[in-house]
């Protein structure tokens, strides 16, 4: 085979590199929305306009259906046919499904503490801190972000960073059935105290304490979320895919 017929894979890419920036650009746009939902701005039910959030973000209509389809893939949006896109709501199994990610993941990052750096067991007191400042300004959909940075922290003490885009992932998921609850009050006020316990246990060294505080931590919100969605009647809101 000639150096020049070996080159062609090289020659073929090029002539698709339009393709990659347009790709790795809606991975940006991707992130920004999935960041949105992380933090409580974009609500389950909503229409996502095309024309609105292309004009926001400088961005191609292509390349907005592409971040779109991405976030589809990642089950944080729906197309709903001849009507557009939807932020997605998720049901009672979705909620099981993540939840016994999470155990996985967060609780053997729990064990990690003592070998984590002083940054990263940081991050963890910061995230408690932040949920008890927003719970003082009776900030309740603030006191739901810190405790997504609490989750993202714990996470973190692996180490991966292959965990840690995992579980953003996850928790933009889960964030959409934390609206669907109503009350951001009555939701999150009996889980930061835990999180304080948490802490707790860990700064004093106990990390199986902690560890077994977290499983009952997540035993009691996927109790709480299923509970509640399961008892919801509103099915016809529009990003609920029928017969899910």
């Amino acid at each position: 085979m000639t150096t020049a017929a070996a080159d062609g894979w090289l020659d073929a890419l090029a002539k698709d590199r339009g393709d990659l920036d347009r790709s790795s650009t809606a991975e940006r746009v991707a992130d920004k929305l999935r960041t949105s939902v992380l933090d409580g701005d974009i609500k389950p039910g909503r229409q996502l306009n095309e024309k609105a959030l292309g004009e926001a973000l400088r961005v191609s209509r292509n390349t907005l259906r592409e971040a779109f389809r991405l976030l589809t893939h990642e089950r944080l949006l729906v197309h709903e046919y001849s009507k557009g896109v939807f932020v997605r709501r998720p049901d009672a199994a979705d909620v099981v499904d993540l939840y016994a990610a999470r155990r996985i993941i967060e609780c053997g990052a729990v064990r990690r503490w003592p070998d984590a750096d002083d940054r990263a067991r940081q991050a963890v007191r910061d995230a408690v801190d932040l949920g008890l400042t927003s719970r003082e300004k009776d900030d309740w959909t603030g006191v739901g972000t810190a405790n997504v940075k609490f989750h993202q922290a714990l996470t973190a003490l692996a180490g991966s960073a292959r965990l840690d885009e995992e579980v953003k992932r996850l928790l933009a998921e889960l964030r959409l059935a934390f609206h669907v609850m109503g009350d951001h009050e009555d939701f999150y006020r009996d889980y930061l105290p835990q999180n304080q316990a948490i802490v707790g246990h860990l700064d004093a060294g106990l990390v199986r304490q902690a560890e077994d505080a977290l499983l009952a931590y997540l035993d009691q919100a996927e109790n709480h979320l299923v509970t509640g969605l399961r008892g919801d009647l509103r099915g016809d809101l529009p990003g609920t895919v029928p017969g899910e």
